[in-house]
């Protein structure tokens, strides 16, 4: 998806008010309520339903439209998956993270086993083009199983102190868990996904971006791709 094909026809608002506000709610810890309150302080009276649907429909969009971090032979795979309860019923959220904490790939499954693993794995594959260089895992078995499977020649550490990055990972979705009062479907969790750790894979400078200035640098490069991917500085 290019930014050329994102049209705001027949909508009322300008496009930087509509890309702002997909912005905020996705990139900050806030409810739909606290997003309308704060837009209303601003002067833009923009209900909370209003927030959901544009983030349903154009955050997708907008993320489709960034540039995604070149894959590398070099890199290392940080696998890892939490519990996720919807609707009373147990899920498993599998998410891959790099050496930069780039989050790979996220994909919600009913099972915890190898056949999940496998499917991440082979995924991963097909988006990334190259194998890691590593592979980082806790101690569950299936990860070893698929590994075998899909690919063979890839070094593989499976040690629970090792994987910190992976679980450290899942924290931001954890806090925005809280603040939604947990996901209503499979569908919307994918959904909110997309957009979420797009948002934060262009925001959040890499692990080793630790001075000001590359962090400030990092961020105006952000709004820069966010602004054209957008299609607000057109």
């Amino acid at each position: 998806m290019t930014p050329s094909s994102i049209s705001y026809k027949r909508h009322r608002f300008p496009p930087e008010i509509i890309a702002y506000v997909v912005w905020l709610y996705h990139r900050f810890s806030l409810s739909l309520r606290e997003g309308e309150e704060m837009l209303l302080e601003r002067g833009i009276t923009v209900s909370y339903e209003t927030i959901r649907r544009w983030g349903h429909k154009f955050g997708p969009n907008y993320v489709r439209g960034l540039r995604r971090k070149a894959p590398s032979t070099n890199d290392i795979w940080y696998l890892d998956e939490v519990t996720v309860s919807i609707q009373g019923k147990k899920r498993y959220l599998w998410r891959a993270v790099d050496q930069d904490g780039y989050v790979l790939d996220e994909i919600l499954q009913n099972r915890r086993n190898t056949k999940a693993a496998m499917r991440l794995l082979t995924r991963l594959l097909k988006q990334q083009g190259v194998a890691p260089k590593r592979m980082i895992t806790d101690k569950l078995g299936s990860y070893s199983a698929a590994k075998r499977k899909v690919m063979p020649q890839v070094e593989h550490r499976s040690h629970k102190g090792l994987n910190n990055r992976a679980e450290n990972s899942h924290l931001p979705l954890r806090k925005r868990e809280r603040t939604m009062q947990k996901f209503k479907s499979p569908s919307q969790l994918q959904r909110f996904l997309a957009v979420f750790s797009g948002l934060r894979n262009l925001f959040v400078p890499p692990h080793h971006q630790r001075s000001a200035i590359d962090i400030h640098l990092q961020r105006l490069s952000a709004f820069a791709q966010w602004k054209n991917a957008t299609m607000i500085d057109a």
